[in-house]
C-alpha cells in the first residue's frame, strides 16, 4: 500500500475568482462540495492508498468533511516546499502518491490502473500522460495543453509516484520543470537546444525526454501512458471549472 498527498495550497486564480470566492482553489465547489473532498474520497475508495495527507490551509480545510484515513497538514510557501514537509511527515522511505486537489474527475480506477502500471519496472519517478484521442473521446469540450512527440500527441497528468529518496537533490531543477508544465517550449528549454529544435519538427520521442529528465534530475524515471484521461482534467481556468461542473450535473 502507499500513502498519499494532496496538494491543496494554491491560491484562487485571478481568472477563477470571477466565478468563485473561495481563497483557494481546493475549496472551490463542485456540486456543492469543496473539490479537494472529491480527490480525498477517490483515494480512500483506493485498495492500495493507505494514509492521506493533506498539505494547505488548515482553517479553510478544517471545514471539509474528509476520510477518516485523512490528516490535515499546513503547507509550505511553495509547492516544492509543500511536498518536502509532507515526505517527511510520512516518516519513511516507501514511494509516496503525490497528487493535486484540482482533479476532482479522480477515480478509484484511474488510480488502480496508474499503480498496476507502476509495478511493471523500478524506478524513482513515474508520471502519467494521457493522449489526445483519449482526452477528446471522453472529454471533447476539454482544452488542455498538449505536446507532440514522435510517438503521438500527449497532455500530463496531475499525480504521480516518487520515492522520498530523491526529493532533496531534485529541488532546483524539479521547480523549473513544474514551473513551466503549461509551456511547451520552455519545457524543451530546459531540456537542452537540440530538444527545441526536434520539438518544432515533431522528432522528439518520449524514450527521449524521459532519458534527458532522468540525466537531469539524477534519478530514473517511467512515464506511464493512461487511459484515463481524469488524471490530467485540472481546474485552472474557468472552461476547466465549467467542464467539471457540468460532468458532475449529468452524474447526479
Amino acid at each position: 500500500m502507499y500513502d498519499a498527498i494532496i496538494l491543496a495550497g494554491g491560491e484562487n486564480s485571478e481568472h477563477l475568482s470571477k466565478f468563485s470566492s473561495q481563497s483557494y482553489e481546493a475549496m472551490i465547489e463542485i456540486a456543492g462540495k469543496p473539490m479537494v473532498t472529491f480527490v480525498a474520497d477517490a483515494l480512500a475508495a483506493s485498495p492500495q492508498v493507505d494514509r492521506i495527507f493533506i498539505m494547505g490551509p488548515i482553517p479553510h480545510l478544517q471545514k471539509c468533511r474528509f476520510p477518516d484515513n485523512a490528516v490535515l497538514l499546513e503547507g509550505g510557501y511553495t509547492l516544492l516546499e509543500t511536498i518536502q514537509l509532507g515526505m517527511k511527515a510520512l516518516g519513511h522511505e516507501n514511494k509516496v502518491l503525490v497528487v493535486t486537489a484540482d482533479i476532482p474527475l479522480l477515480t478509484p480506477n484511474a488510480i488502480a490502473d496508474f499503480f498496476a502500471q507502476c509495478d511493471k519496472e523500478e524506478a524513482d519517478l513515474y508520471y502519467p500522460i494521457v493522449s489526445k484521442e483519449i482526452n477528446n473521446k471522453f472529454y471533447p469540450s476539454s482544452k488542455r495543453t498538449y505536446v507532440r512527440f514522435k510517438d503521438g500527441t500527449y497532455t500530463g497528468g496531475n499525480i504521480f509516484l516518487v520515492n522520498p529518496k530523491i526529493v532533496p537533490q531534485c529541488l532546483l531543477v524539479a521547480e523549473r520543470l513544474i514551473n513551466n508544465r503549461k509551456n511547451p517550449f520552455k519545457l524543451c528549454c530546459i531540456l537542452g537546444w537540440g530538444f527545441v529544435l526536434q520539438f518544432f519538427l515533431g522528432t522528439l520521442s518520449l524514450t527521449k525526454v524521459k532519458e534527458r529528465v532522468a540525466t537531469l534530475l539524477g534519478i530514473t524515471g517511467a512515464v506511464v501512458q493512461s487511459p484515463y484521461p481524469e488524471l490530467g482534467i485540472d481546474v485552472d481556468k474557468p472552461s476547466d471549472l465549467e467542464l467539471v461542473r457540468t460532468t458532475f450535473s449529468f452524474r447526479s
